[in-house]
């Protein structure tokens, strides 16, 4: 499983179509991570001020019909993260019926995300 996140207003736009956030368009891939605490890493470095609430979407890596690269974050992983650490890049569109779960992101008082509970 890898993991994606999303706002959850993005996430609901056009529910009948594969999910493709700007980064494909951007720079060819979706960014995702291999692990919950990988995946708190990056919220922290890049989406604390990201409309909320902010999901963490659990993907199974074999229903996507996209190919998906492990690679090396460039220029550096996040604050906490490992140096060489690989990441999951999906070069296409999230099928959302590769979704196995949909996290919402907790954050604590002082605007940090902390964990995931099991989005309603």
């Amino acid at each position: 499983m890898i993991y994606h996140v999303v706002p959850l207003a993005d996430w609901m736009t056009d529910p009948e179509c594969p999910y493709a956030p700007a980064s494909l368009a951007e720079e060819g891939f979706v960014h995702c991570s291999a692990d919950e605490r990988t995946t708190l890493a990056v919220v922290n470095a890049f989406y604390r001020d990201a409309p909320r609430p902010l999901m963490a979407l659990v993907l199974d890596e074999e229903r996507l019909g996209s190919v998906v690269a492990w690679e090396a974050a460039a220029p550096a992983p996040p604050p906490g993260v490992a140096e060489g650490t690989l990441f999951p890049h999906v070069f296409g569109p999230l099928d959302r019926e590769a979704v196995a779960r949909v996290l919402r992101v907790e954050w604590d008082e002082s605007g940090r995300a902390v964990g995931f509970t099991e989005a309603d």
